[in-house]
Parts: structure tokens; sequence; C-alpha cells
């Protein structure tokens, strides 16, 4: 039951693609039938209906009794914010999440340091300043770690990364709160912190990028999630 559930969240995530990614069907389409769309995917309908569920739940699709089931008419393919839930199911573990924030999170701080205007370095270098002073003072940093990586992620000027955001940013914020109480990892934001902004302000991407990696896999390491990427 539990392989199949998570054989149903992934084919879920495979049918979003499609209407989001791929472009397949709009707003207001009927999706093909069950025994099309399953055989399609190569899966059971048992599997495409649980998909299908998942999806209506979320507000995705919509599910006519009698006529079919259809993309939700009021879905607007341009945000994102429909993947924000589905980045939230309970499936998704603490590695899952930090693999995540390794994918895309080295590749961002490159960007930035090549983007950034400058009144984006300046607002990056000052959040870096108060993760610092609320680690040195003993205080939660939660809400300023939050803000200093969401902030380089906004640098970019990325279109794609901006429609990624709602992910990336859950990605950040749980991550962020499993580590937060964690001291080596505490300790390691400090040092990391400092690199970071040292290469961003320099306009040095290569760095940045190394940075970021350093510091996400520091996190890994420290809560013992394992580096093998």
């Amino acid at each position: 039951m539990e392989k199949e559930k998570r054989l149903s969240d992934s084919v879920a995530d495979e049918i979003l693609n499609m209407i989001t990614i791929e472009k397949r069907f709009q707003p207001g389409d009927k999706l093909p039938n069950e025994n099309e769309l399953s055989t399609t995917l190569q899966i059971s309908r048992t599997t495409l209906r649980e998909a299908i569920r998942i999806l209506a739940t979320n507000g995705v699709l919509e599910i006519q009794r009698g006529r079919g089931t259809f993309v939700a008419g009021h879905l607007n393919i341009a945000s994102n914010v429909i993947l924000e839930p589905l980045a939230s199911r309970d499936k998704v573990t603490a590695k899952d999440l930090y693999e995540m924030r390794l994918i895309f999170e080295p590749e961002a701080a490159y960007l930035a340091a090549l983007r950034a205007s400058d009144r984006e370095r300046r607002r990056i270098a000052d959040l870096g300043r108060q993760v610092e002073a609320k680690i040195l003072s003993g205080e939660n940093r939660a809400n300023e770690e939050q803000a200093f990586h969401k902030s380089i992620a906004k640098a970019t000027h990325n279109e794609f990364m901006r429609q990624l955001m709602p992910v990336i940013y859950k990605a950040i914020d749980k991550g962020i709160l499993l580590s937060e109480n964690n001291d080596q990892v505490v300790q390691d934001t400090l040092s990391d912190h400092r690199m970071i902004v040292d290469f961003l302000e320099a306009g040095n991407a290569e760095g940045a990028r190394s940075a970021m990696k350093i510091h996400i896999l520091h996190a890994m390491q420290s809560l013992g999630l394992g580096t093998e990427l």
C-alpha cells in the first residue's frame, strides 16, 4: 500500500508537469479517459485514480461526475503556487529537502553573483549580518536566514527560478527549521555565510557557487543526511 501511495504521488507530479511545464492540457481541457491515460503513463488504473484524487484535492483537476476529469478552469498556468501544497506532502523527507537545496541554491548563488543589483547585494549582505548577530546573541535566526537565502534566489533574475520559488522556499524554510538547534550547523553557518557574502559582493560567481554548496553540505553532514551526490 505504501509503495502504491508513493507511486501515485509520483504520477500526480507527472500529470502536473504535463499541465504546467509541457502544456499538453490547458485550463478547462478534459483529460484522456482512464484506459488511455493509464496506458500512456504505464500505470494501473487504481494508481491513476489516486493520482487524480491528489490533484483534485489540490485544486488542479476537477472531477465532473458523468463527464470526466478536467483541468481546473481557474488554474493559472503561469503561477506555480499550486506546487506549494504538493511540495509540502508528508512523504518529503529532510534528505529530500536538502538535496533540493543542493541542486538549486549553488546555481542560484552563481547567477546572483553575476546579476544582483547593488541594492540586492546590500540587502543580502545586511541579512547575512543579521543572521550573524542573532547567532552571536543566542537568538533564533530562522526568519533572518530564510530571508537571506530567499534574497539570493530572487537576485538570480531568472524567470524559471522565480516560477520554482514556492518549492525552493519550502525547502529552505523546512531545512532551516530542522537545523536551527544543531550547534555544529550554527557554527558552520557563521563562517559559511561570511564566505557566501564575500563572494557575492565581489561578483565572484564560481566562488559563490562553491561557498553555497559547502554551506549546504556542512548542514547535511551535521544532520547525518549524507552527501553522496
